[in-house]
């Protein structure tokens, strides 16, 4: 097996992450620095876990909708998943949420002779519209620069209110509320503009901007090359699950704990249904991007579950691969072309996804 994981019954997130590609061991996703020390006692299990990826449901933070109080990105991403099996590459877990009732199975499998992470959340029981997504968080302090793409962009934004307060001890350096057709040429506060395509940049702060993308019916991504390493990372996603991008640049812009200016090269890329991490009030309610036509919430009914696919994979670059310009569909899974035109084939299911 190329792959190796596991997962915390606590919050259910997947860490510990390895691909083999040949000779090499790549370890994409980053690991908060007080995992597992005696400091990660007295946080919500949300914080004390924070690794790789996890699922949440609803995504974000914010008021109460109606008679729901969530915790921090949900239940999914807080409470205890119970185990119904895990063997060799293959792990199914069950969670019975309690604020709004419901049932989310969880399947992560990897393949045999693939260097992929298939994940799905099955969610049935529950009713009402949902905001929801995945939380994978990358390295780029263990694997070096990177370079960020993703399908091409129909809409993107930075946050529309400050993301950190420096009253708090918190930093931020995009524009909020700026509107944006590129990902190299971001507005930010004083006046100039940034390149969110290369990464580690703007140490110091902390941003959030939402993407969503033009060119997908049933089939979009993000990528991220790692030239040092020599290995591309891929999400695959059906927007019609996970409408659009969070991207999350923590870079020792947060300076209270339990951060405390620890945490430096990290980006979220977080797939997700939803009005950025605003939680689920603000993404039911009316809101600019909904009325840009790009959904914010799935409505999900007892009479029939709502299954969410996701595929995260790398490969090994091939020579004079510079940045991921497209990812297309192939008889055997898919193909990347480099902004450089260097091509990677790359076997994936990506039916996965429908």
């Amino acid at each position: 097996m190329n792959v190796s994981f596991d997962i915390t019954r606590s919050a259910g997130h997947l860490g510990h992450v390895k691909f083999r590609l040949g000779r090499q061991i790549v370890q994409p996703f980053f690991t908060a620095p007080w995992v597992d020390k005696p400091e990660s006692a007295k946080l919500i299990p949300l914080l004390r876990e924070l690794r790789g990826d996890f699922f949440c449901a609803p995504f974000g933070a914010g008021p109460a909708w109606r008679n729901e109080t969530h915790p921090p990105h949900g239940e999914s991403a807080n409470a205890t998943w119970k185990v119904q099996s895990s063997e060799a590459g293959r792990f199914v877990a069950t969670l019975q949420t309690r604020v709004r009732p419901g049932t989310i199975t969880k399947l992560i499998e990897a393949r045999e002779g693939e260097t992929n992470i298939y994940q799905s959340h099955l969610l049935e029981g529950f009713q009402g519209g949902m905001c929801l997504g995945h939380h994978a968080m990358l390295d780029f302090t263990r694997n070096g620069p990177g370079n960020i793409s993703t399908s091409k962009l129909r809409l993107a934004q930075v946050l529309t209110s400050p993301f950190e307060d420096p009253v708090q001890g918190g930093y931020t350096a995009l524009k909020h509320g700026a509107w944006f057709r590129y990902l190299d040429s971001v507005p930010m506060t004083d006046g100039g503009k940034t390149d969110l395509t290369r990464y580690p940049a703007r140490e110091g702060f902390d941003d959030l901007v939402m993407l969503h993308h033009k060119d997908a019916d049933d089939f979009a991504w993000s990528a991220v090359v790692f030239p040092d390493k020599k290995f591309v990372w891929f999400a695959l996603k059906n927007p019609a699950h996970l409408a659009s991008t969070v991207l999350w640049h923590s870079n020792g812009g947060r300076h209270y704990a339990p951060w405390s200016g620890r945490i430096r090269g990290m980006l979220g890329i977080e797939d997700v249904t939803a009005y950025f991490h605003l939680g689920l009030a603000a993404s039911l309610a009316d809101n600019p991007w909904k009325q840009k036509g790009v959904a914010t919430s799935l409505a999900l009914t007892r009479r029939h579950g709502t299954r969410i696919p996701y595929i995260m994979g790398v490969a090994p670059l091939s020579a004079g691969f510079d940045a991921v310009g497209s990812i297309q569909r192939t008889a055997t899974g898919i193909r990347l072309q480099a902004v450089s035109g260097a091509l990677i084939d790359h076997d994936v299911d990506t039916p996965f996804l429908k």
